[in-house]
């Protein structure tokens, strides 16, 4: 299995991804192309010490996307750039996907561009995993589609459905949709126009979940907009990062006797930390697409870049996308409600 890794995209390039990739290769047995600058690359690869390491090519590419530039540039001006490069190896079957920590925007306009979305997919989602008291909830999507409509958030149910049940093995996951209240009155039109094609579709729908009903484990599923999905993202990110810094400022400044208990309690925090570190998810799947697009965070470490390989190898082998594609064909019978696309 190869994997398309774009090594310019994120903030410690090429650093971050030839050390992911390295270490995906030995604990993963796949294939990884470093898509980028190929002096920069194989000089990384040297410092590093993995230049012979079987499994590790290097694709050139003399462009990079930064993070500030609009995602239309990408299509006008950058074609030579490591995410257009290494998409287009999915495009042409010599990669089963792509994973970036490069500009978010630029990702998804170059798959939907490149890759299109599934037959009868009207938007794709990006959806990402929420660390929970009972372990994970997808949350879709998050920032792929800010405007939708009752037919597109019912379509992201379906998908997410299907992510559950395929990577996190979930036989029947439970689906939430976000909301102001649990009430079914509550909520926007859509949302409310939504909440009836759930509750009357076969899948296993739960209701309106509210946003603190999130880290509980209400629902292995929850639906959203990508407006509400990406801020409810970024608090959520903003929250972890604050109360980390908060416990150790508190810790620091009390007494020896507190420090020592700390001491004691440290391996449990540890786990705590890791539970809420972005880098043990890796990265967040851009489903609907054509093909297997993972995106990372900019900051991502050589440990988060390992891990969105990871999910997109669980993506890949649990044939997520078939699975997707399968169950939009038969929306009719599933969902109630006929694909926009069926007469085209």
């Amino acid at each position: 299995m190869r994997i398309a890794l774009d090594a310019m995209g994120g903030d410690h390039a090429p650093a971050s991804e030839v050390e992911g990739a390295a270490l995906a290769v030995r604990e993963y047995g796949v294939e990884i192309i470093l898509i980028g600058d190929e002096t920069l690359v194989r000089e990384e690869m040297r410092r590093q010490g993995v230049q012979g390491l079987s499994g590790l090519s290097v694709h050139h590419a003399s462009q990079r996307v930064e993070m500030h530039e609009q995602p239309s540039q990408v299509v006008r001006r950058k074609r030579d750039s490591s995410i257009w490069v290494g998409t287009e190896l999915v495009k042409k079957g010599d990669a089963v996907g792509i994973v970036s920590a490069g500009n978010t925007g630029a990702t998804v306009v170059t798959a939907f561009f490149l890759l299109g979305v599934l037959k009868g997919v009207e938007r794709p989602a990006i959806a990402t995993l929420i660390p929970t008291l009972t372990g994970h909830t997808i949350v879709l999507d998050v920032g792929a589609t800010v405007d939708c409509d009752a037919h597109h958030l019912t379509q992201f149910a379906l998908m997410g459905h299907e992510y559950a049940q395929h990577v996190l093995n979930k036989a029947h996951p439970t689906i939430g949709l976000l909301s102001i209240g649990e009430e079914d009155t509550k909520g926007n039109e859509v949302t409310k126009e939504t909440f009836k094609r759930l509750k009357e579709s076969p899948l296993n729908f739960v209701g309106n979940v509210e946003g603190r009903d999130i880290f509980t484990g209400a629902a292995d599923v929850v639906v959203c907009d990508g407006f509400m999905g990406n801020v409810a993202l970024k608090i959520i990110e903003g929250v972890s990062t604050a109360l980390k810094k908060m416990l150790i400022k508190e810790i620091a400044a009390e007494s020896m006797l507190s420090r020592f208990g700390y001491a004691l309690l440290k391996p449990a925090f540890g786990r705590f930390r890791r539970r809420l570190d972005y880098a043990e998810i890796g990265g967040a799947a851009l489903l609907g697409v054509n093909g297997i697009c993972i995106i990372s965070h900019g900051r991502s470490s050589g440990r988060a870049i390992k891990n969105a390989i990871r999910v997109a190898k669980e993506i890949h082998d649990g044939r997520v996308n078939e699975h997707i594609q399968r169950d939009i064909e038969e929306s009719v019978a599933l969902l109630g409600e006929k694909p926009k696309d069926a007469d085209r």
